[in-house]
């Protein structure tokens, strides 16, 4: 992607509000040891379910601890775990999209039938499934993620591939004896840019929402690590009378999917030339 489309994506304004909003919960992400009123971890039995207050900004939870840094930090677990995962998720799609795209045949087949495999089952059952034979952690969690959401990377990297190859400057350079590794990276790879990109973008969004939903269930980021799932979790026993414990992660989870969502349909519109909303 050079440099006058990156300009071109910034300033779509769906892209625009996306960036503006995950580049907001980022800093406040990072900037959470600096930032947060108090320790995410410290107990205080004087300050059980406090509602939100001047002290207090988010309120208290069952353990007098004080939501907003728990908030803070629980960010900066979620977002690894989406950029994380999507990132691993990311780099097995390119190489199997890669090769069944550019070398087809039987490669191309039995690449595809695994896909189909992996997409007749629902992801969620699947990821429980694998989770609940091992040890629930953060980083159980970003692998198990990653290895379950390569299949629309691959699809995407695949169709691009057998898109580009029957292009004249991929013929005009396998007739110049360029070897595959140089077709692969210097001309088809660099021009399958654009989906993968928007694939990866809109990937985190989905990534944080497993995160939460097996953080939710017990089953991702344990207590008394942080993060926006499990805080959810905390707040189910006490949703009747601390509606705070429910809103405010609720809210966080809610904003950033909107912002990776908003991010990823921005670039889409304004890097496909094929996009209606782009010409």
């Amino acid at each position: 992607m050079n440099k006058s489309l990156l300009m071109k994506a910034l300033t779509n304004p769906l892209s625009k509000a996306g960036f503006i909003i995950i580049v907001a919960v980022f800093l406040l992400a990072m900037l959470a040891p600096f930032i947060a009123p108090y320790d995410p971890d410290d107990i205080n039995v004087k300050a059980i379910l406090i509602e939100p207050s001047w002290q207090h900004w988010m309120g208290t939870d069952g353990l007098g601890r004080d939501v907003l840094s728990r908030m803070l930090f629980g960010g900066r677990i979620s977002l690894l775990v989406g950029l994380v995962a999507v990132g691993i998720s990311t780099i097995i799609g390119i190489i199997l999209g890669a090769i069944a795209g550019y070398y087809r045949g039987w490669v191309d087949t039995f690449i595809m039938r695994l896909v189909d495999v992996m997409l007749s089952i629902p992801s969620f059952f699947l990821i429980l499934a694998v989770i609940a034979f091992l040890t629930p952690s953060i980083v159980n969690v970003m692998i198990v993620i990653g290895l379950t959401s390569w299949m629309g990377v691959t699809r995407l990297v695949r169709a691009e591939f057998l898109s580009l190859s029957g292009r004249e400057f991929v013929q005009a350079s396998r007739a110049l004896g360029a070897k595959d590794a140089r077709l692969i990276f210097t001309h088809l790879l660099p021009n399958s840019l654009t989906p993968i990109i928007v694939s990866s973008v809109l990937g985190v969004a989905g990534a944080v929402l497993l995160e939460s939903g097996l953080s939710f269930l017990g089953l991702g980021v344990q207590a008394p690590q942080a993060s926006w799932g499990n805080i959810l979790t905390d707040g189910k026993d006490y949703i009747q009378f601390a509606w705070w414990l429910s809103l405010f992660p609720g809210l966080a989870i809610l904003i950033t999917v909107l912002g990776y969502n908003l991010l990823g349909e921005g670039l889409r519109d304004a890097l496909d030339p094929r996009s209606g909303s782009s010409k």
